[in-house]
């Protein structure tokens, strides 16, 4: 159904080790940045295909009469709701090594 579903990122709040996430970089404010840039793409992705799912149920009759409820897009609707947070993936894929990234100021890269 989605990439993001096996995904072991914490679904609450949770501590980070500062000095994990900045050494790829050596510094901690374009590690988050790379990081926020990850998430947004993360997040268009989940968006993406949420709203894919969704127009399958959708119904084109402006008529408020055939207004129902639907279990399956009830049922769709919660289980992107239980997925781990975007930034919490983000994360999780940064920490795992899973993130390119380069500098482009640096003539040796």
């Amino acid at each position: 159904m989605t990439k993001y579903r096996n995904s072991s990122a914490p679904s609450s709040t949770s501590t980070y080790n500062r000095k994990k996430i900045e050494s790829p970089t050596e510094n901690i404010y374009k590690a988050i940045s790379i990081i926020a840039k990850r998430s947004n793409q993360i997040n268009l992705d989940i968006r993406k295909e949420l709203h894919e799912k969704l127009d399958e149920f959708a119904t084109h009759n402006d008529s408020l009469e055939e207004i129902f409820e639907n279990k399956e897009q009830i049922e769709v609707s919660k289980f992107y709701e239980r997925l781990p947070k975007p930034h919490a993936i983000a994360i999780e894929e940064w920490l795992n090594e899973k993130v390119y990234h380069r500098n482009t100021e640096d003539p040796k890269e």
